[in-house]
């Protein structure tokens, strides 16, 4: 086992000479950030299916594990519905890989420096994952966790370690099903490095066994559900490989870690080539197959995100050595540079990717041309008032047998969160979960349509007539007002409710 000297006891009066309350700081800051902007605009689209996946907690959703909707459903139970608390644990969730970024660089042996810059380096990211409460900052957690432990393991060469890394992967399981291709960089570093020794290990099998007795809930309700969630992922990524998202994945690099970038490089090579990284090796092949391997798939270029906070740390401690060569007036000038381009990105990525622009403006709408999210936060209430106006039309007759049809999951989510204002009945869809919910009993007899197009009416009900159109008081442009603006009043479905709805189901 290797010595280091705990840099943590210089400058024992200065409150700042404690790393890890530095590290600390950094990370509630970002909570904090997230707590004054987060409630700006509105809900964003994919949050009001969360939502309402919290209200019906199951081990298993089409879209993703149970992980993100129980932490709404915990959101809901703290906070209500205020956007404040829905995003919070997505905040917290990103500032604690903030903090084991920071905590990676300590165990790597970098003195106060080089874990600050190794935070700082993770601060962008953070920011852009947990400004919304969606299941990016709970995978990405758990990739770090993942990354973190298996330091530890490399590090302390205690074989124990493996039941912290068997339990994040489990947890990343239950978060999203990207974890596979960070286990497989695992394994190849398992086969590739000196892990070999842990092949023996009872420890690195009682992790595995931790990971698949963590998963297995979520398993079952997979195999009674017919694996749903493989035909979704089939859909989203053949819809993402069609509209060509996967493109620029490598250049899509750059983006994610802006003026990091040279310090994720040397951590790489501080992994794959230096001696002095030949201990941590692994780590070095948890990026490449990770990489290699969404590249093949034609994944998305943030997939890999979550691969960078440990080659930060690394990249942080190795430029800290190097530049204890330099003379101190030029080592201080370059390590302060280097600390002012990292908040310098920090502030860039805040301005550009938070909703604190005022709407319409041209900072707006250089922000929105960035981050495409920040239109889809607008228009909820509107949409959902619209909808009341329409229903008022209708006799007491028909609304007291009236459905209403949320194309996607965003009209029926804002449907259900902003209806009970107006006494609307909970909307009914065919997409993701909202399909197993059933369309009523009985069957509604007048349905107003949101989103579908009129040839699209007229082939599932009897008679339908145009309504209505979406809007929204700013005059944005987005999902709703472009693509799906018309509302119909249909009567009489094709040929019947159990028929339409066995042939409704679809994926979003």
């Amino acid at each position: 086992m290797k010595t280091r000297i705990d840099t943590r006891v210089n400058h024992p009066t200065r409150w700042w000479s404690n790393e890890g309350l530095i590290l600390a700081c950094i990370a509630a800051a970002t909570i904090v950030i997230h707590i004054l902007t987060g409630s700006q605009y509105g809900y964003h689209r994919d949050e009001l299916a969360t939502l309402e996946d919290a209200r019906h907690l199951a081990w298993g959703y089409p879209a993703y594990p149970p992980v993100t909707p129980f932490f709404a459903r915990l959101s809901l139970e703290l906070f209500g519905t205020s956007l404040r608390g829905f995003r919070l644990f997505a905040a917290v969730a990103e500032a604690v890989a903030v903090l084991i970024t920071g905590e990676m660089a300590f165990v790597l042996g970098g003195a106060k420096w080089a874990q600050v810059i190794a935070a700082l380096c993770a601060v962008p990211f953070c920011l852009a994952a947990g400004a919304l409460m969606q299941y990016v900052s709970f995978d990405y957690l758990a990739w770090v966790l993942v990354a973190y432990f298996t330091l530890r393991l490399l590090d302390s060469d205690d074989a124990r370690w493996w039941l912290a890394i068997g339990g994040a992967i489990g947890f990343g399981m239950l978060s999203k099903y990207a974890m596979p291709f960070l286990v497989a960089g695992l394994m190849a570093g398992v086969l590739f490095t000196d892990m070999r020794r842990y092949v023996q290990s009872r420890w690195l099998w009682y992790g595995a066994g931790l990971a698949l007795l963590i998963f297995l809930p979520n398993f079952i309700w997979q195999a009674q559900h017919h694996f749903v969630s493989l035909d979704f992922l089939a859909h989203i990524h053949a819809r993402d490989v069609a509209q060509g998202r996967h493109r620029g994945f490598l250049l899509g690099q750059l983006k994610l870690t802006l003026l990091a970038f040279p310090i994720w490089l040397t951590g790489l090579a501080f992994y794959l080539f230096a001696p002095a990284g030949k201990r941590y090796r692994a780590l070095g092949w948890m990026y490449v197959v990770p990489l290699l391997l969404f590249v093949a798939a034609r994944g998305r270029d943030y997939y890999l995100a979550a691969t960078y906070p440990m080659l930060y740390a690394a990249g942080a401690v190795a430029i800290e050595r190097f530049l204890r060569w330099w003379a101190p007036g030029a080592s201080r000038v370059l390590r302060g540079s280097i600390v002012l381009a990292l908040i310098a990105d920090s502030a860039l990525v805040a301005l550009l990717v938070l909703p604190i622009a005022p709407i319409n403006s041209a900072w707006f709408k250089l922000s929105n041309g960035v981050n495409g999210d920040l239109c889809e936060e607008i228009g909820w209430p509107e949409l959902v008032e619209t909808v009341a106006h329409v229903r008022d039309t209708l006799t007491a007759e028909e609304r007291a047998h009236l459905g209403i049809l949320g194309t996607n999951y965003g009209e029926a989510g804002a449907i259900n969160l902003y209806g009970p204002r107006y006494s609307l009945p909970r909307a009914i869809s065919g997409v993701n979960s909202f399909w197993y919910r059933g369309y009523g009993d009985p069957p509604p007899e007048v349905v107003i349509v949101l989103g579908l197009p009129r040839q699209a009416v007229e082939d599932k009900f009897m008679s339908c007539y145009l309504a209505a159109h979406t809007f929204n008081r700013y005059g944005v442009v987005n999902e709703e007002t472009l693509r799906h603006p018309d509302i119909f009043v249909c009567r009489g479905a094709r040929p019947n409710w159990p028929e339409l709805w066995k042939h409704f189901r679809y994926y979003g």
